[in-house]
C-alpha cells in the first residue's frame, strides 16, 4: 500500500519531504527482526513441549510470553502488508504469508481491509471496515433498541478485549469477505489449509488437547494486546474525527492516531507501533525506523503522547459527540436527557 499522494489541506505542509527520508527498508534490520522474533517464538514452543512432562505451571507462563512474541510477529506481517518491511516485493509476500499463518491472519485479505482503514481513519463518513465500531451520539439515540443493545455489548471491555479477539483470529479470519477479490479470497483458503497442516503437526507432537490449550492461551494474549493497541491508537482523548468534506489526510494521521508512549520492553514487543501517528502519516516507513523519524523532526514531537496510565481513560469512551468534537461515555447520554428535561420544563413555564 502506498501513501496518500493527494496534496494535504492541513497545517503540516512539509510532511512528505520529512517522511521520505525514512521510507527505505533495510534488509539486515528486517532479517534481524525476523530472527529475534521467530527464533524465540519457536524456542518457547519447544520449551513448552519439554515442560508438559513436568507441570502446566511451567507451560502457562511460557505460553503468555509466546503471546508477546506473537504481537511482535504481527507487526512484521503488518509491515509486509504495507510493502515496507523489505525492499523486495517477493520477500514481503513470502514473509507476510508465513507470519500470517503463524498469527492466524490471511495476508492478502487482511492487507486489503487494512488499506481501507488507512485511507479512511478519522473520516466519520467512511467508518465500518478495519476499525472499531463507533457510533456518534446522534446515531446512537436514533438507533433501535436492539442496535443499542448490540452496540453496548460490542463495546463492553470483556467482549471487546477478550472474546472479540479470539473470534476475530479463530473464526472471522477463516471466512473471506463477499466484497473481496479472487486473490484476497484465495489467501484466506491457502491460510486455512496451512493452519490445518500446522495444527495437525503440532497436535501430533503435543497431543491435541495440549496443543489446543496452548494455542488458545497464546492467541488470547496476543489478540487481547493487539486489539487494545489498535483501540487506543484511534480511541483516545483529543482524537480527530471529521466528516468527509472537512477530513484531511495529514491531520487525521497526526491528530487522529495516537503517539502511545510505552515502556521500552512493551515498545519492543509491540514493534514500535506506538508511534502510530508516524505510521499513519507514512505506512511505507518500516517499524524499525518509526522512532527515528519521530525523534528527528520537531513537527512530530508536537503530538501529545498517550501514556500507559493515561490510556486507561480510553476504557470509558463509547460514542463520538459531533457537537463537543470529543469521545464521550454513556454518562453523557444521561446529561443530555437531563438537559432536555430541564429545557422542556423551562419552556412550559
Amino acid at each position: 500500500m502506498t501513501d496518500n499522494s493527494t496534496d494535504s489541506k492541513s497545517a503540516f505542509p512539509a510532511w512528505k519531504e520529512i517522511v521520505a527520508r525514512y521510507q527505505k527498508p533495510s534488509a539486515w534490520r528486517g532479517a534481524w527482526q525476523i530472527a529475534n522474533t521467530l527464533v524465540p517464538y519457536a524456542t518457547l514452543w519447544y520449551l513448552m513441549h519439554l515442560c508438559l512432562a513436568v507441570s502446566w505451571w511451567l507451560v502457562v507462563p511460557l505460553a503468555v510470553l509466546a503471546g508477546g512474541f506473537l504481537v511482535r510477529m504481527f507487526i512484521i506481517h503488518h509491515d509486509c502488508g504495507h510493502g515496507s518491511f523489505f525492499k523486495s516485493r517477493s520477500a514481503n509476500e513470502v514473509w507476510g504469508f508465513i507470519t500470517g499463518v503463524l498469527t492466524f491472519t490471511p495476508y492478502h485479505h487482511w492487507r486489503w481491509e487494512h488499506a481501507i482503514h488507512h485511507s479512511a481513519a478519522g473520516d466519520l463518513d467512511r467508518r465500518g471496515t478495519g476499525d472499531v465500531w463507533t457510533l456518534t451520539v446522534q446515531e446512537y439515540l436514533e438507533s433501535s433498541r436492539w442496535k443499542r443493545f448490540a452496540y453496548r455489548l460490542a463495546r463492553n471491555p470483556v467482549i471487546l478485549f477478550v472474546i472479540a479477539p479470539l473470534f476475530l483470529f479463530i473464526v472471522k479470519h477463516r471466512i473471506p469477505s463477499l466484497k473481496a477479490s479472487l486473490r484476497e479470497r484465495l489467501s484466506v483458503h491457502w491460510t486455512n489449509l496451512a493452519l490445518l497442516l500446522m495444527a495437525g503437526g503440532l497436535s501430533w507432537v503435543f497431543g491435541f488437547k495440549a496443543y489446543l490449550l496452548i494455542q488458545l492461551i497464546v492467541l488470547a494474549v496476543a489478540g487481547s494486546a493487539g486489539v487494545w493497541l489498535f483501540y487506543v491508537q484511534h480511541q483516545f482523548e483529543g482524537v480527530y474525527w471529521e466528516r468527509a468534506e472537512q477530513w484531511d489526510y495529514a491531520t487525521a494521521a497526526l491528530k487522529g492516531s495516537s503517539f502511545y508512549k510505552l515502556p521500552k520492553v512493551l515498545q519492543w514487543f509491540s514493534g514500535n507501533i506506538g508511534f502510530h501517528h508516524i505510521h499513519h502519516l507514512s505506512p511505507r516507513i518500516p517499524n524499525y525506523h518509526l522512532e527515528k523519524c519521530h525523534r528527528a523532526e520537531p513537527l512530530f514531537q508536537t503530538v501529545k503522547p498517550v501514556t500507559l496510565l493515561g490510556s486507561l481513560k480510553s476504557f470509558t469512551f463509547r460514542l463520538w459527540d459531533e457537537q463537543k468534537r470529543a469521545l464521550v461515555g454513556y454518562g453523557h447520554l444521561r446529561q443530555l436527557r437531563h438537559a432536555r428535561v430541564r429545557a422542556h420544563r423551562t419552556a412550559r413555564r
